[in-house]
């Protein structure tokens, strides 16, 4: 049996905090980002929490609009410009994800790479549904060989240009961590405290309910139960990327959304990757963005791409159903249900 973790957020264990606490709790779910969203707010002042909901989920759709990077905005006006060799002014905010991205991209020897956009289609993952078909062998080489990367972008204030025109950019391996690190920003300046943000498995927990820490879990998606579970400080974010929701299969072998640029091809070393981020001011985007690069890395270079990320708690699961985590993540981790294959590693 094949085992692959998924970070899910624990609801059951929520509600039951619910049904024994004495401090109303706020929940609001939506679909955005091509996922499921859940807010979970706890608070004395009921108006209070579905207000602050109801402004996160705003945000959460005004990004997801702006920066859809295969229906018409902002991101698909631009990767319509590069395309046609023309500078494209954007707005600040946009030239400002562009420069974190390609910082975060460099960090991860581009193994993460938001300008592999065509890439991406090409394989058929920019789509609601995807088709079980594979991509002609001649269009990957193709591909490989205009070798488009987020780094041929140049930016000049807020005019954006591409020396490379294969270049397309495609956010959706980062833009769910900036959101929620928008939504805890939101959340707080609203005067929420205490709360817990579930972007697809991207996860940030605030403050505390009733003084208990939050505690999520890194389950197995194909079998009912939880692999581990977590309690997260104030302000830390976990993520996973996982070879479980996004994919195909085509004569039994399966093709997942997560690419290896290098090869044109999807990354079929690895099952999962769950990292946990400190708070600061970007937990939310590292969660999100560092799990890739990891991800793709493989099973020689994980462990060392992880600490270029600086990221120190790390748990990978292979295509063999092995377990490796680091030390500093397995000392938080309770582990439950049957005994698996685990190597902890310094």
């Amino acid at each position: 049996m094949r085992t692959i973790v998924k970070l899910f957020l624990l609801t059951w264990f929520a509600v039951l905090l619910v049904a024994c606490g004495r401090t109303p709790l706020q929940e609001q779910q939506a679909y955005v980002f091509g996922t499921r969203v859940e807010v979970i707010v706890v608070g004395d002042d009921p108006e209070q929490g579905r207000k602050a909901i109801a402004a996160v989920l705003r945000e959460f759709d005004r990004l997801h609009r702006a920066y859809h990077a295969w229906q018409p905005s902002e991101l698909s006006a631009l990767n319509d410009a590069i395309a046609a060799g023309l500078p494209h002014v954007v707005s600040p905010e946009l030239a400002s994800f562009i420069r974190e991205a390609q910082t975060l991209s460099q960090q991860g020897n581009f193994l993460f790479d938001p300008g592999i956009g065509r890439l991406i289609k090409l394989w058929g993952f920019q789509a609601d549904e995807f088709k079980a078909e594979l991509p002609p062998e001649a269009d990957i080489r193709a591909w490989l060989a205009s070798k488009p990367s987020i780094a041929d972008i140049r930016i000049d204030g807020n005019t954006v240009k591409s020396r490379n025109r294969q270049v397309a950019l495609d956010f959706g391996g980062y833009l769910k961590g900036v959101a929620l690190d928008r939504a805890a920003q939101i959340l707080r300046e609203m005067g929420i405290h205490n709360a817990l943000i579930n972007i697809g498995g991207n996860i940030m927990a605030l403050g505390s309910k009733e003084g208990k820490k939050w505690r999520v879990g890194i389950q197995h998606p194909r079998q009912p139960g939880p692999l581990a579970t977590v309690t997260l400080d104030d302000g830390e974010a976990i993520g996973t990327s996982g070879d479980y929701q996004r994919f195909f299969e085509v004569d039994g072998q399966r093709y997942a959304h997560l690419l290896d640029p290098r090869t044109g091809r999807p990354a079929n070393h690895t099952q999962a990757v769950t990292v946990l981020i400190p708070a600061g001011p970007k937990a939310g985007t590292l969660s999100d963005a560092s799990s890739k690069p990891i991800f793709v890395a493989g099973p020689d270079n994980w462990r060392d791409m992880a600490r270029k990320m600086g990221v120190g708690f790390v748990l990978r699961v292979d295509s063999d159903n092995h377990i490796f985590v680091t030390e500093a993540l397995h000392k938080r981790l309770e582990y439950l249900g049957k005994e698996q294959q685990i190597t902890v590693v310094p």
